[in-house]
């Protein structure tokens, strides 16, 4: 299913650990319009970074994946809202994350995670906080702190 120019549905349900552990990662149809709306700012984010290609690599995770691959119930995932995803011709994750933060995209959280080998977070939740965060990784948990750092 087309959810926008450049996004397909299965780019944001694909899950290599669904599929190793049997979940069904299908969204019901009130999540596929909040994927829709998620997919339509990807395409705004793809203007910004020069209509480089963007690489999804986590999008919508049913409960049952979310809480398999150890994150929390209350994740944007679930609800439809996120995406993780790198655009390796514009720039680093971080060259990435700072240009979405400097723009007037709509959005709720941008995380910039694991460094430059690591990904954006991106939440298009309705409450729009424009939170911008960095998280770094120790012994497995995730660690927040505001801004753009590394």
């Amino acid at each position: 299913m087309q959810l926008s120019k450049n996004f397909k549905l299965n780019e944001f349900t694909a899950s290599q650990t669904a599929t190793r552990k049997g979940i069904d990662n299908t969204p019901a149809a009130p999540i596929i319009e909040r994927l829709r709306m998620l997919a339509n700012t990807l395409e705004q984010v793809r203007s910004l970074l020069g209509d480089n290609s963007i690489r999804i690599s986590s999008g919508y995770r049913c409960l049952a994946l979310n809480r398999a691959i150890g994150s929390g119930d209350s994740s944007a995932h679930v609800q439809g809202y996120a995406v993780d995803f790198t655009c390796p011709n514009f720039g680093t994750p971080k060259e990435v994350a700072n240009k979405i933060a400097e723009s007037p995209i709509k959005y709720d959280q941008i995380i910039y995670e694991g460094g430059n080998s690591g990904w954006i977070h991106l939440s298009v939740d309705p409450r729009n906080r424009r939170d911008i965060l960095t998280a770094t990784f120790k012994n497995g948990k995730a660690i927040y702190t505001k801004g753009i750092k590394l």
